[in-house]
C-alpha cells in the first residue's frame, strides 16, 4: 500500500494533541475511478489476477479477496464508483462537494487527513455502497459464495405471509464490507477507531434499510397465498440517511480505557464534552473540525468555492450567502434549450420539442 505524507493539523488524543494525522488508508476507491482508463467489465477472464496484485494501493487481505474471481473485481470497482456518485450527489450544495482530486493517490486527495465530519461520511458511505453492491450481485448470482438469503425464511410470520424468491443476503454484503474495507484500519490508533465506526454506522444503516416485498397467488387475483422476500431499499434513500447522520454527526476524542497498563493500551472512542450524547453505532462521529472549504488550499487539496453556482433565495448550504463564504457573488444570463410541450405518443414513447430559455445564475466570486 502506498503511504502517504502526513498532513500537520491539531488533533486531541486524551487532551494532548496529535501534530501529525496520516492521511486516510481507504484508496481501494481508486477503483470506483477511471484511473487505469480500462472499465473493469471489459477486462478479459483472468485479467483479474494480475490486476489485484498489481494494485499497490490495496493491502494484502483486500488482494486476497480480489483475486477470488473477476467478478469480485468487477463489484467492489462498481462499489467504489456508487459510493462516489452518492457522496457527490449528498453534498453538492456543500462547500466541500466531495470533489474528486484526479492526481491524488487517494481519490479524495489529502482533505480527509482531517478527521472530520466529511471524512466521516466518504467512509460511511463507502462501506455501505460497497456492501450494497455485493448483495446485489450474490441475489444475480453473479458471485460463487453467495446467493439468496435462506435464514430469513426461518422467520415466524404467523400465517400472514409465505416465505419465497429470492430475499438478499444484506449480511453476506456487509460481512464482505467489513472483511474490505476494515482491513487496513487500526483498534489502537484514534484514527482507525474513528473510521470503524463509521465504516459500521454505514453498513447498519443499509442493513435496517431492507423492505419486505409480496406478491399474491390465486385465482382471479384473489390472494389465497402472499409470498414474501426481502430486498434492498434504493441506494438514494441509503445515502439520504447517510446524510441526515452527516448533518447530526457527534464530535468524539479518544481516550484510553482504565487505569491498568493493560487497559491503558486499548482505546475507546466518547464524546468530546461531558454535556455532549453519546453516539449511537449508527451515527457518525469526527474527531477535528472541518478545515476551512472556502478558499483554494494546494496542501489539502481543496478547491475552494471560487466559481460554484449558488442560490440566491436559499439559506441553506447552497445559498449564496454561505457558499460564497462572503465574498459576494457574480449574476449571469444563461441561454440554452430545454425539452418542453412533452406528449406520450401511443404506444410507448414521448414527443418534445426543444424551447430556448434564459435564467439567471449566480456564480460566486
Amino acid at each position: 500500500m502506498n503511504r502517504v505524507n502526513p498532513v500537520k493539523v491539531s488533533s486531541p488524543v486524551d487532551g494532548k494533541p496529535n501534530h501529525y494525522l496520516q492521511l486516510s488508508h481507504a484508496s481501494w476507491w481508486l477503483l470506483g475511478t477511471d484511473f487505469n482508463n480500462q472499465p473493469l467489465s471489459d477486462m478479459a477472464p483472468d485479467t483479474h489476477l494480475h490486476q489485484c496484485n498489481s494494485f499497490s494501493f490495496l493491502v494484502e487481505r483486500q488482494k486476497f479477496l480480489c483475486l477470488k474471481s473477476g467478478k469480485v473485481l468487477s463489484v467492489i470497482s462498481a462499489g467504489a464508483k456508487l459510493g462516489i456518485e452518492e457522496c457527490q450527489y449528498q453534498l453538492q450544495s456543500h462547500r466541500w462537494n466531495c470533489s474528486v482530486i484526479h492526481e491524488a493517490d487517494n481519490v479524495f486527495g489529502k482533505v480527509l487527513g482531517v478527521r472530520s465530519r466529511e471524512r466521516a461520511y466518504v467512509h460511511a458511505i463507502s462501506a455501505a455502497s460497497l456492501a450494497y453492491q455485493v448483495t446485489k450481485a450474490c441475489a444475480k448470482g453473479e458471485l460463487e459464495d453467495c446467493s439468496c438469503d435462506e435464514d430469513v425464511r426461518k422467520r415466524n410470520t404467523k400465517g400472514k405471509w409465505q416465505w419465497g424468491g429470492c430475499s438478499e443476503d444484506v449480511t453476506f454484503g456487509a460481512i464482505f464490507s467489513k472483511e474490505f474495507a476494515d482491513s487496513t484500519e487500526r483498534l489502537d490508533t484514534p484514527d482507525g477507531l474513528m473510521n470503524l465506526h463509521n465504516n459500521e454506522a454505514g453498513r447498519r444503516i443499509l442493513k435496517s434499510s431492507m423492505n419486505t416485498t409480496c406478491k399474491c397467488h390465486g385465482v382471479s387475483g384473489s390472494c389465497t397465498m402472499k409470498v414474501c422476500w426481502r430486498v434492498l431499499t434504493s441506494f438514494r434513500m441509503v445515502g439520504d440517511r447517510i446524510g441526515e447522520k452527516f448533518e447530526g454527526a457527534f464530535r468524539v476524542k479518544a481516550v484510553h480505557r482504565g487505569v491498568t497498563k493493560k487497559d491503558m493500551a486499548k482505546l475507546r472512542l466518547k464524546p468530546y464534552t461531558k454535556e455532549m450524547k453519546k453516539p449511537t453505532k449508527r451515527d457518525l462521529v469526527f474527531m477535528d473540525e472541518s478545515p476551512d472549504y472556502c478558499d483554494k488550499n494546494d496542501t489539502l487539496h481543496v478547491l475552494g468555492t471560487s466559481g460554484r453556482v449558488c442560490n440566491r433565495t436559499s439559506d441553506g448550504p447552497d445559498g449564496c450567502r454561505l457558499l460564497c463564504c462572503g465574498r459576494g457573488y457574480q449574476t449571469m444570463v444563461r441561454e440554452g434549450e430545454d425539452s418542453c410541450n412533452c406528449q406520450f405518443i401511443w404506444c410507448c414513447k414521448v414527443k418534445c420539442e426543444m424551447c430556448p430559455y434564459k435564467r439567471d445564475e449566480h456564480i460566486c466570486n
